[in-house]
Formats: structure tokens, C-alpha cells, sequence
């Protein structure tokens, strides 16, 4: 037990570096000058960085439209994300044990059902409701938990509670709705810290559902700019990577914040 405290921060030190050499080289592939061939760019170190990449990126196209478009999508389908799956998955918990089962493999279903199966039909729904090319048709699924998989977060958290304590709440005259905003949801935090930051990802990083559902090149987001971009000069290397950086900036700096306060709330949650 000795020999692995003592090399524990070397392996850590080394996963570490693992995971993000490939960030650090997508960092100097992004300062390389713009129009090098492949083989004349510098793979580890660039001795003269060109910045001037990432303002070309607004000069070639409107990227703070696309900027403000995904920002506006973050901003309204990540809490819809929370109050859906957090409720759905605090009701699913409640329920007795035979219809957690059911419900339970239902949502199982749902996870291995590949996501080009239904692209059809949700589109005829979005259709038929009028959402197609509009911002909402991005965020609609945000009402539904936007993953199954959120949901079933919330329930494992909560099943780790104990019955008494939802029980004790009952008698003292709570209801549902209390009981969850007043009791699930604070043990609920580290569930929440993780789904924000996994529906975040998901909707800043999401490419196919602006692709089936946007004709508008107004409502264009972030995603879609990086295709743009690859699209205009597919061997510009430099430019495509400094739009690549851009895009993964905002989940990486959301990390950052998000993991001490992760830690903090497993480090402290009893029932966790």
C-alpha cells in the first residue's frame, strides 16, 4: 500500500498529461500560419504563434452570430434540462417497486434505441408543431429530460435515500412538490453539477439537429460554423483547429469550475 501512495501522483500526473496532449496539440496546430502545408506545420512548438487565426475566424464568417445562437440555445434547454430530468427522476423514485421496474426498463429501451432511428418522426412532430427553423426546435427536447439517461441519474441518486426520511417529510404535511424542492433537490447537487456540465456538452457540441431542423443560416449555431469553416478550405489546418479550440473552450472552462464544486458536494453528501 506503501509503493502505490507513493507513485499515486506520478500515475495521476501521467493520466493527466495523457488526456491532455491532445488539447495542446490542437493549441499549436491553431497557431501555425495560416495557408503552411501539412508538412511544414509544426506538430509540438510553434517559435512564432500567429493569433491573428482566431480573428480571421470572424472575418471569414459571423461567428459572434453563431456564438450568441448556441449561447441562447445553452442558456434555456440546460435548466429545462434540470427541472424535467430532476422531477421525472425524484417521481420515478417514489413509485412502488413494481412500477420502478417498469419504468425503469422502459427508459433502458430508450437508451439503446440509435438516435438516427427516430430523426424521422421527430421530425415530422417538430413539423407539425411549427418549430422547424426556429431556435426552439433545438431546445424542445430540453422538456423531456433531454436524455433518459439524466433521468436515471436523478433516480439512482435518489434511491440511495433512505424511505424513512421521505416518509418523515409526508407526516410533517409536505407534499411532492415541496418534498423535492426543499429535500431531494439540495442532496441532489452533485447530480445537478453533473448533469449541467454533460447537457451542457451536449447542446454547445450538438451538429445534427441544427443540420436536420435549421434552413436559416441566421439561426446557424457554433457547430455548424465549424463545418463552414472546414468546408472553405478543407487543407487549412491552422484556421480549422483555431475553431475547433474555440469551440471546446467554454466546455473545458465550464469543467474547471464545475469539478471542484463536484467534489466538494460527493466529499459531503451522506448518502453518496
Amino acid at each position: 500500500m506503501k509503493f502505490l501512495h507513493r507513485f499515486y501522483p506520478l500515475a495521476v500526473l501521467a493520466i493527466s498529461i495523457i488526456f491532455l496532449l491532445p488539447i495542446y496539440w490542437v493549441l499549436i496546430q491553431s497557431l501555425n500560419s495560416v495557408g503552411s502545408s501539412v508538412t511544414e506545420q509544426s506538430l509540438w512548438w510553434v517559435s512564432d504563434p500567429q493569433w491573428e487565426n482566431y480573428v480571421a475566424l470572424w472575418e471569414l464568417l459571423p461567428f459572434t452570430r453563431y456564438l450568441l445562437n448556441s449561447l441562447c440555445v445553452v442558456a434555456v434547454a440546460v435548466p429545462l434540462t434540470l427541472l424535467s430530468a430532476s422531477t421525472a427522476g425524484f417521481a420515478l423514485s417514489q413509485l412502488a417497486p413494481q412500477a420502478q421496474r417498469s419504468w425503469l426498463g422502459v427508459s433502458l429501451f430508450w437508451l439503446v434505441i440509435p438516435a438516427a432511428a427516430v430523426w424521422l418522426f421527430r421530425f415530422q412532430i417538430f413539423n407539425w408543431a411549427g418549430l422547424i427553423d426556429t431556435r426552439w426546435v433545438l431546445i424542445v427536447p430540453a422538456l423531456a429530460g433531454s436524455n433518459p439517461l439524466f433521468v436515471l441519474f436523478y433516480y439512482w441518486t435518489w434511491r440511495a435515500v433512505p424511505n424513512e426520511l421521505w416518509e418523515a417529510a409526508q407526516l410533517d404535511g409536505a407534499g411532492a412538490g415541496r418534498i423535492w424542492w426543499q429535500i431531494a433537490r439540495p442532496l441532489g447537487r452533485p447530480t445537478t453539477t453533473a448533469v449541467v456540465l454533460l447537457s451542457f456538452a451536449m447542446y454547445w457540441g450538438d451538429f445534427i439537429d441544427p443540420v436536420l431542423y435549421l434552413y436559416d443560416s441566421q439561426l446557424y449555431t457554433l457547430p455548424i460554423g465549424l463545418q463552414l469553416v472546414n468546408q472553405l478550405d478543407r487543407a487549412n489546418l491552422p484556421l480549422l483547429m483555431s475553431a475547433a479550440l474555440f469551440m471546446m473552450g467554454p466546455v473545458l472552462f465550464l469543467y474547471g469550475v464545475i469539478q471542484p464544486a463536484l467534489l466538494r458536494h460527493l466529499r459531503f453528501n451522506p448518502f453518496l
